[in-house]
């Protein structure tokens, strides 16, 4: 920790997309200080960069020689934390410094050219979604960590202040944690665009259809949080109702790709959800999954 900071290190974020501005400014909030906000080239990035700096009242750089933070955050893309951990190794003195990243997929040794300068890294990723217009609080998130010792302590420390929640995972289940993560909001997004296009046959055109959607799904959010997967599942396919399956194939086959996803998730409903008549289910699914 620095001197003069009340146990709270001078923070830098590298990188000025969604995941860093959130970030940025829940650190503030909680009361740690961004000293520098830098970006990977001049551009489109450093305005970024220079934007989300004047909110938070740092600097915006390029090329950080005279850094003085003592916590480096890593918030660029993750086929670029290898490349711009390399680009910064020579340009900052990195004995005693942390540098974290937060990919989800990646494992703390995207960092490894920093440890090799006397750094230690960790990898701190948040189960949270980031989209542009939209900087969700870092209060009551998941944060699954891994790294080296010295890193994870300053890490925990930082998240709790942040009120973030913290978890250990293991390198080898970093991809599969990801996935995870995938099914838990991208590809529940598809599958709700997916809907839209089902209601698109029924003649609702897409905004009416969110808007018809949203009670519905918060229903069903809040029977999952309550119930779990088995107590919050309803309609024919929980019930064993075969002919309203194969109903519901029939006339999806103007959109094919919404008929295969029905199909998948009704075949995944067999093996992981409480079914009736599951034999009869499975027939008929096989019948059009042929």
């Amino acid at each position: 920790m620095l001197p003069g900071m009340a146990g709270k290190p001078l923070v830098a974020i590298v990188g000025a997309g969604n995941l860093g501005a959130a970030l940025a400014l829940s650190l503030q909030r909680v009361g740690y200080s961004i000293e520098a906000v830098i970006a990977r080239s001049r551009g489109a990035s450093l305005k970024k960069a220079e934007r989300l700096a004047k909110e938070v009242g740092a600097l915006a750089l390029v090329d950080p020689v005279a850094l003085r933070a003592h916590l480096i955050w890593f918030c660029v893309p993750d086929a670029e934390i290898a490349r711009v951990a390399r680009a910064l190794a020579g340009k900052v003195d990195w004995k005693g410094r942390v540098a974290l990243h937060s990919s989800g997929a990646l494992t703390s040794d995207e960092l490894a050219v920093l440890r090799g300068r006397g750094a230690s890294a960790a990898s701190v990723h948040p189960l949270m979604t980031f989209v542009p217009g939209s900087r969700p609080s870092l209060a009551g998130v998941p944060f699954a960590l891994e790294g080296d010792a010295a890193a994870l302590r300053v890490a925990r420390h930082v998240l709790e202040d942040m009120g973030s929640h913290v978890y250990p995972i293991r390198k080898k289940d970093k991809a599969v944690y990801h996935a995870w993560g995938t099914f838990a909001s991208p590809l529940f997004t598809v599958l709700l665009a997916t809907a839209e296009q089902v209601a698109a046959l029924a003649g609702v055109n897409p905004k009416a259809a969110k808007r018809r959607m949203i009670p519905i799904l918060l229903q069903t959010l809040a029977n999952y949080a309550a119930f779990d997967a088995a107590g919050a599942f309803s309609g024919p396919i929980v019930r064993g109702d075969v002919d309203t399956v194969q109903r519901h194939l029939r006339v999806l086959r103007n959109v094919p790709a919404a008929r295969e996803v029905y199909a998948a998730l009704a075949c995944a409903a067999l093996q992981y959800l409480p079914v009736k008549r599951k034999k009869s289910l499975k027939r008929a699914l096989d019948s059009w999954l042929g």
